[in-house]
């Protein structure tokens, strides 16, 4: 059916409600718009979906929703998994609870049970919901740190993390077979309530995922003594992570919190922020101002969804609050970790920490010098999810934490998706543990480099949207994988990875080995002086992002490395 048909079909058939004809009516003479709508079913990949909220085959509504659902259960059903049910969460952003409901209802349609957070919950904590209720599967409605127009919808497994190979593609073929919406069950949800198939969750799991977080905790005693002369601004922007951040510093004793107010409360247009996510600088504009009002040691900021942190320390000698990437902020963590378990003995032999391939290579200075496994997956924290599992499966590692540039990390394993509510626990004991030694967190960073190296990382994403945008990026990646390049900014590539064809490419030797991580459409230079770049698309939005890494002599030089190695990595790639 071509896409003036599917948006006849969506005007005149009986199944679609009033409001969707009526939006679709005002478009009837937009061809262009009638085609972006409908060109395309809305790609359920292997995180689930996200798109643009609206009426149509290519966007976000409960018909698309729905659909998905069916998919899912077809899934689950055939796994003759439909007895232990699925949990569900949705954040603040437009419909996220209509779009909560409508999953919960197709799936107790076909028999599956469904457990719905009362309200917004971070997405974490349906990770650890999953779990903790022995589900099946978990959904959680969000568009994480997305533009307002935007919402998703992502899929857990039983283990608690995203759905990993073979199992989504597995799921992703049975949303395909959907072809007809009029096969997509539902029911009404006083039905669903009498039948006991939708089930309220709420204040039992957040209980326990709070006692789950303080678990991590390694110098209460720290925290105790330094807790009335610390200073955190917090900001939620917007989002999900306001009151279990709130609470869980409350409960460890944190004194001094203060919330930013004008970002404090759920907003689904983000009204203050150009952007949600705390990689912008500019989100953090009210959080400094308050900074400075409140002399503040740390600023924090968690995006809608709370499964990422940004943070901003206190630099001393300038006066001024100095930004941490993703990257710094996991390793500041994780430096913490290492050192102190090591300290206290209570380090395990065979502790392992997952980083993706494009995080820093400082975690692979520091997990040397500490004797701890590392490990490298695909971007995406579900695959660091994934080796827990196979930690525990094989008992040949204790996971100890995880990271990924785009500001993610876990510590412990109550979750197995990246958490911000643990980070922030974490980043303020740490912040605690600089306060009782005389130093800021800014100077302990320093510090970590000087030990470890001066290792910087930096991102170039380019957006194209639209049909004709992804088959720009189509045409980048084919160039660049037809014609790898040999050399960025003078520095000469020694190894050429093709995540897609599973290769590494020894360009001195020509000797090709496996990659030995599942395919994806990724490609990755390894340079000579500890420098990378790689090129990826990303998968829940119209861009394609161009990473990158180098060593410098100081802060200084790697800055400049960096900028200059950025420029030559987006003339190449950009072609």
């Amino acid at each position: 059916m071509g896409y003036m048909e599917q948006y006849r079909y969506w005007c005149e058939d009986e199944y679609f409600d009033d409001a969707t004809k009526a939006e679709l009516s005002k478009i009837k003479d937009d061809d262009d718009e009638i085609k972006e709508r409908f060109y395309k079913d809305l790609e359920f990949g292997t995180g689930g979906l996200r798109g643009i909220i609206g009426a149509g085959t290519n966007r976000m509504n409960i018909y698309t929703v729905r659909r998905a659902t069916q998919g899912l259960a077809n899934y689950i059903i055939k796994q003759n998994a439909k007895d232990k049910g699925v949990a569900i969460a949705y954040d603040s952003r437009f419909m996220s609870p209509q779009f909560a409901d409508e999953a919960a209802l197709c799936l107790n349609a076909n028999g599956i049970k469904a457990y719905v957070f009362e309200t917004l919950r971070p997405t974490p904590e349906l990770s650890f919901a999953v779990r903790t209720l022995s589900c099946t599967a978990g959904i959680v409605v969000t568009a994480s740190h997305n533009p307002p127009e935007y919402n998703g919808y992502k899929v857990y497994w039983e283990d608690g993390a995203q759905i990993t190979s073979p199992r989504d593609t597995d799921i992703i073929a049975e949303v395909a077979a959907v072809t007809d919406y009029n096969d997509v069950k539902t029911m009404s949800k006083e039905e669903a309530i009498a039948a006991h198939l939708y089930n309220v969750i709420g204040s039992d799991i957040d209980d326990k995922y709070m006692a789950e977080l303080k678990k991590q905790i390694i110098h209460p005693e720290i925290i105790k003594e330094m807790a009335d002369s610390i200073k955190i601004v917090y900001t939620p922007f917007h989002g999900t992570g306001n009151i279990p951040v709130r609470r869980i510093l409350q409960e460890l004793g944190f004194k001094h919190v203060y919330v930013v107010p004008e970002q404090e409360l759920p907003d689904p247009k983000f009204t203050t922020l150009e952007y949600p996510n705390p990689e912008d600088p500019k989100a953090f504009k009210l959080a400094l101002k308050l900074a400075k009002e409140k002399d503040a040691d740390v600023v924090l900021a968690t995006d809608p969804d709370a499964d990422r942190l940004g943070i901003y320390a206190k630099d001393t000698e300038t006066g001024e609050y100095v930004p941490f990437t993703g990257n710094m902020s996991g390793m500041l963590i994780a430096e913490y970790i290492l050192r102190e378990k090591k300290k206290m003995g209570t380090l395990p032999d065979n502790a392992a920490l997952v980083k993706t391939i494009v995080t820093t290579n400082l975690a692979d200075a520091l997990t040397d010098a500490y004797n701890v496994k590392l490990i490298e997956v695909l971007t995406g924290f579900k695959y660091i999810g994934e080796q827990i599992k196979l930690f525990e499966q094989n008992h040949n590692y204790v996971y100890v934490f995880g990271l990924e540039e785009s500001y993610g990390c876990l510590a412990g394993t109550h979750a197995r998706d990246k958490d911000a509510v643990v980070a922030v626990m974490c980043l303020c004991e740490v912040a605690a543990w600089c306060k009782y030694n005389g130093i800021t967190v800014w100077d302990q960073m320093k510090k970590i480099y000087r030990q470890y190296g001066f290792y910087m990382e930096g991102i170039h994403t380019v957006t194209l949207k639209g049909i004709d945008g992804a088959e720009q990026i189509k045409a980048i990646m084919d160039r660049l994988r037809a014609n790898p390049p040999k050399e960025f900014d003078g520095l000469k590539v020694l190894k050429f990875r093709d995540y897609q064809k599973d290769t590494i490419t020894d360009l001195a030797t020509g000797n090709v080995t496996p990659s030995g991580l599942p395919k994806s459409n990724v490609l990755y230079f390894e340079m000579e002086n500890d420098s990378w770049c790689c090129a990826r698309p990303s998968g829940t939005e119209p861009k394609i992002k161009f990473y990158m890494g180098i060593k410098g002599r100081d802060l200084d030089d790697a800055g400049k490395k960096l900028e200059s190695l950025k420029n030559a990595v987006v003339k190449e790639m950009e072609g």
